[in-house]
């Protein structure tokens, strides 16, 4: 019962610590659209229907049901067609079926995208009320409506740097020490499938020479031992060759006799992965072997280890963005076929959230470890969050980010050929890219949650 309500607790603190991030980002779209002057209607935390709000002065602020996004709503998101009057009526098909009671049913003779786009600017028109024309988001400078579409995912920025902080500089990064932190009972080969040792298995030269975890390490053959990477690399280039180790045990110094087995051993990169050759087979390395593996310590990180930090988690969201279909695809193939989930691939707001149950639920990892983990999975949301919002497609923050840019470059352009302004861009018309954009993100999430129900990723199978 209390590891339910544990895991119940993470799951709470994620929802809490997302909602928060989502109310953050869009104050970040808030504050300079109110200093800029534009006409802010509604504050809204989360989709679907409104639980509580509240009117302060012309805006109104809420909480929605379903705490997967958030909003502002700014009058005269788009520009009139043509330098028309913004707020002149529409001829979509949507608007006059609205006005008409829903009756109307005579043939259009506009095309599917002049519709959307027309409904779209009469939508926007409609914000705008009389005498507020200048209050318009579309009136605004180039650089003003950058500087509040950036907002948001600045403020996700900004709460990951400062997250990264506490974690960092907190509660440290988890560093392999020169203690002994497991030790195997017998040899396993790399590529054997069996993991447990049977009663005919050779015992591990660790195991044998009487290393016990806890034990760290002073010495090897009389060079003092400073990290655990120094002592991996003279067991591995000592094979069959006996080692005099110096062991400290409850606070004394105990000689042993350690000589290293010659096995195949995977060769792994940086990153700990396991290299491959051209063909993508294993690549395999005879070395020392002596079965013992280091235990790690929580290091605490100076300042200037903050931003590398984000900047990494930022560089791994985008390489997945990158490689977001064939990702997809995989997860598809996890959860309708037989194939496992990657545990470095995308999950869903419910993947994350039993995520942290089990970080919760777990009574063997101490509380300071539970909550370095809650901080550091709430860092890297935030910088999905950044990362994602700034893809160049509306209705994400990049796509009327982009708008903008290529507003000002025509008009940069125009003035610089003493041509007439174009004025603003039609952003209208790309309503039917951004309705399939909605719908694409739609069935990405709908993949996701699913996935994350029937075939979930866990970290600690």
């Amino acid at each position: 019962m209390e590891s339910v309500l544990l895991f119940i607790l993470g799951v709470a603190i994620i929802v809490v610590g997302l909602a928060l991030s989502i109310g953050l980002h869009e104050i970040g779209h808030l504050v300079p659209a109110k200093l800029f002057g534009v006409k802010v209607t509604q504050y809204m935390i989360g989709f679907g229907p409104t639980l509580w709000s509240k009117r302060k002065g012309e805006t109104e602020y809420g909480v929605k049901a379903v705490p997967l996004g958030g909003y502002i709503s700014m009058i005269g998101m788009f520009p009139p067609k043509d330098g028309a009057d913004a707020r002149s009526s529409s001829t979509g098909f949507f608007n006059t079926l609205v006005q008409e009671g829903g009756t109307d049913t005579a043939p259009r003779k506009q095309s599917a995208v002049s519709t959307l786009a027309d409904d779209a600017r009469q939508a926007s028109a409609d914000t705008i009320g009389v005498g507020e024309e200048h209050r318009a988001f579309y009136k605004l400078p180039v650089f003003k409506r950058i500087i509040i579409m950036l907002g948001g995912p600045f403020m996700n920025l900004l709460i990951a740097i400062v997250l990264f902080a506490v974690l960092l500089m907190g509660f440290g990064t988890a560093q392999t020490s020169t203690t002994v932190g497991s030790v195997s009972a017998c040899v396993i080969p790399a590529a054997s499938s069996t993991k447990t040792c049977d009663e005919n298995a050779e015992a591990a030269p660790g195991a044998a020479a009487g290393i016990k975890p806890g034990d760290r390490l002073v010495s090897i053959n009389g060079t003092p031992i400073t990290s655990w990477e120094q002592s991996t690399e003279i067991i591995r280039n000592s094979a069959g060759q006996p080692l005099s180790v110096v062991v400290e045990r409850d606070g004394a110094e105990l000689p042993l006799t350690l000589t290293p087995k010659l096995t195949e051993r995977y060769v792994t990169d940086s990153k700990g992965q396991v290299t491959e050759d051209a063909d993508g087979k294993p690549v395999m390395l005879e070395v020392g072997f002596v079965g013992i593996g280091a235990a790690t310590e929580l290091v605490q990180q100076p300042i200037t280890a903050v931003l590398p930090a984000v900047g990494d988690n930022i560089g791994s969201v985008v390489h997945m963005i990158l490689n977001l279909p064939q990702r997809l695809i995989d997860v598809a193939n996890a959860a309708f076929g037989p194939g496992e989930r990657d545990p470095n691939g995308p999950i869903s707001v419910v993947g994350v959230g039993r995520v942290a149950g089990e970080i919760a639920s777990i009574d063997t990892i101490p509380v300071a470890d539970k909550a370095a983990s809650m901080i550091g999975l709430l860092a890297s949301l935030n910088v999905a969050l950044f990362v994602f919002n700034l893809v160049p497609l509306m209705p994400l923050d990049g796509g009327h980010v982009a708008g903008a840019l290529w507003e000002g470059i025509r008009r940069s352009f125009a003035k610089l050929f003493k041509r007439k302004d174009p004025g603003p861009v039609d952003t209208a018309k790309l309503m039917p890219l951004t309705f399939a954009v909605v719908i694409i993100l739609g069935g990405m999430s709908l993949l996701l949650i699913y996935a994350d129900i029937v075939k979930p990723i866990s970290l600690f199978d």
